[in-house]
């Protein structure tokens, strides 16, 4: 895959990868016709011997005339739009001051250094600063407490660690569990409470530094990751897997703003994501691949709302965007009527972490004016599974197909494939189609060989998540390995009845799991968070129970409509929010092991 460059936008750069096949190159486009085959097989890695993400992304662009004066980095401001802007030279220049700032204070090739700040400007700096170093970054999300925080500055052995004002109260929490913490560096406002106020530093560091020649097999980011059981276990994320992520990228962005048929000039790309840069979704979906192609991305650091959302790809004239199926069912539910308000400039909308479903599928299509692109990945091996509906038709619900390099599959307990129709576990193979290794791969587990083994079956890398392959190669999600369950004999998935039930009006959102019984084993049992509209007209005291079970034998039925009848929800609860993840997912897991606590007490009484 190679986008090329082009003499009216320099930006414009080279994919690391093989040209696409002729059938990719028709001189016209027909977007009724599917490429995918001839563009999968045809494509073949070609990763260099030396590769830095930070110089991908930034040092690239800040050494030529041309580009470093483009923005990089734009700044929202909410109810005002437009803050600040940053270019490339710039935030190479800041990278470089803070460099030699980390230097002085001891840190390494190798050393592991933790971020812990949101969406902002100097964000990006400490990343770019940290891997041109051939240091680790250590992403960690502004929403741990204490706790989260020092179980992995503990097991990541981190000496140092950047902060602004709204997270360094969390880390001075944290630092008495933390006796190997030296440093703490504050950026923004942070005055005092750190040990170094880096707005001083930097300012008095040179803004030249010579990065740090690192191979691609480096390793680069360390992301904890949350399992069902157990500490976190933290991915290490070597240089070359921002390669691996780059075919999805693009496809899933239908392209990110240049031609896949080389007959039209490149249009401009804007991108935004509510994504946590501390989590893989926002750093190697959406930070790092908008700077690896010379694209501003716009930052944001407020709470996400659907009138904000708005606001923002309005006024930033966005024209990319990563949305999860829960800010878009929230979207959906506030704003149905989108046209009448807003005037976007959507080309293209990734959406991942949870099934999208055909009612939000639809919402996008008619109201967004986009087809949204489901993708499917995970820390270890990210942006490996999606659509592109510039290239090959996507399916409403389906996860898409394997992306250009990474072959994907369905496989059984055994690790064989699973027929179409069959039930089974995504997985990846070390090996693209042609043999050669796959660069999107994680390392390993940090000190966990154990746990990285575990991973594997021969070549194939498990995910833990199930999925029911089709006729035609496209996936379809069913929920984790741990989601599934059965009830009165029959296996059941969460993911088709919660997008059913998010098709009624009544719901905003829901999550479906199993509440025991010692009849059928287990019941099918449904949370439910209203929509806005029909929790203003839940009354309260007295008449709350009537309309509440009323609502209830409504979505029951809808259910039962639509759906087989062993799926519909015997039970339904209605909750405030669901527990869900710093990501966005949907924790099931905290209410399945509420609904196991309730059984257990009520057969002790």
């Amino acid at each position: 895959m190679n986008i090329s460059r082009h003499q009216d936008h320099p930006a414009a750069p080279q994919v690391h990868g093989a040209q696409p096949p002729p059938a990719a190159k028709q001189p016209t486009r027909t977007r009724s016709v599917d490429r995918y085959e001839a563009i999968h097989q045809g494509f073949g890695w070609k990763v260099p011997k030396r590769f830095n993400m930070a110089q991908a992304c930034c040092g690239q662009w800040a050494a030529q005339a041309a580009t470093a004066k483009n923005h990089a980095v734009r700044e929202h401001v909410a109810g005002q739009g437009l803050g600040r802007s940053w270019t490339f030279g710039q935030l190479q220049q800041d990278a470089n001051r803070l460099s030699q700032v980390l230097r002085s204070h001891g840190v390494q090739r190798g050393d592991r250094v933790a971020i812990v700040m949101p969406q902002r400007y100097e964000t990006a700096v400490a990343y770019v600063a940290v891997l041109q170093m051939g240091a680790v970054a250590m992403p960690l999300s502004m929403l741990f407490g204490p706790e989260a925080l020092s179980f992995r500055i503990n097991d990541s052995q981190a000496r140092v660690a950047v902060c602004d004002e709204s997270t360094v109260q969390g880390l001075l929490q944290a630092r008495a569990d933390c006796p190997g913490l030296q440093m703490l560096l504050g950026m923004g406002e942070v005055g005092t409470l750190a040990d170094l106020d880096l707005n001083v530093a930097m300012t008095a560091s040179a803004s030249t530094f010579k990065p740090v020649p690192t191979l691609a097999e480096d390793p680069a980011v360390l992301i904890y990751t949350s399992g069902t059981t157990g500490n976190p276990k933290g991915a290490l994320i070597p240089h070359r897997a921002l390669i691996g992520n780059l075919t999805g990228f693009v496809c899933s962005q239908n392209w990110f703003g240049f031609d896949p048929f080389k007959v039209e000039r490149p249009s401009k790309a804007v991108f935004w994501s509510p994504a946590d840069w501390a989590w893989t979704g926002g750093l190697m979906d959406a930070l790092l691949p908008s700077l690896y192609f010379g694209r501003p991305i716009v930052a944001f650091n407020g709470r996400f709302s659907p009138e904000v959302a708005f606001e923002i790809m309005q006024t930033q004239g966005v024209t990319h965007t990563f949305l999860f199926p829960t800010a878009l069912k929230a979207m959906m539910k506030a704003v149905p009527e989108v046209k009448g308000r807003y005037r976007l400039k959507l080309q293209a909308m990734m959406s991942a972490g949870e099934a999208v479903g055909d009612a939000v599928f639809g919402y996008c299509q008619q109201q967004l004016g986009v087809t949204v692109n489901e993708m499917f990945g995970q820390t270890e091996i990210n942006y490996v599974v999606g659509n592109c509906a510039r290239l090959w038709p996507a399916k409403p619900g389906s996860m898409g197909k394997g992306y250009p390099g990474h072959q994907v599959a369905v496989i059984d307990d055994a690790g064989q494939l699973c027929p179409p129709g069959t039930p089974g576990e995504v997985a990846v193979n070390r090996f693209d189609v042609h043999g050669q290794p796959d660069p999107v791969f994680f390392l390993g587990y940090w000190n966990n060989d154990k746990a990285t083994q575990a991973k594997y079956t021969g070549n194939w890398c498990r995910t833990g998540d199930m999925a029911v392959v089709d006729e035609d190669g496209y996936l379809w999600y069913q929920g984790r390995t741990d989601d599934m369950f059965k009830a009165a004999g029959y296996r059941i998935g969460p993911g088709e009845i919660e997008n059913c039930l998010v098709k009624h009006a009544a719901v905003a959102n829901a999550a479906v799991v199993p509440k025991p019984d010692k009849d059928r084993g287990a019941l099918v049992k449904a949370f439910v968070v209203m929509s806005p509209d029909w929790q203003s007209r839940r009354p309260s005291g007295p008449g709350q129970k009537a309309f509440d079970d009323e609502v209830r034998r409504e979505l029951q039925a809808h259910v039962r409509g639509l759906l087989a009848p062993y799926e519909y929800p015997k039970e339904i609860e209605f909750i405030d929010q669901l527990p869900m993840t710093t990501t966005g997912k949907v924790q099931r897991r905290v209410l399945r092991l509420q609904e196991q606590a309730r059984h257990e007490k009520s057969v002790e009484l």
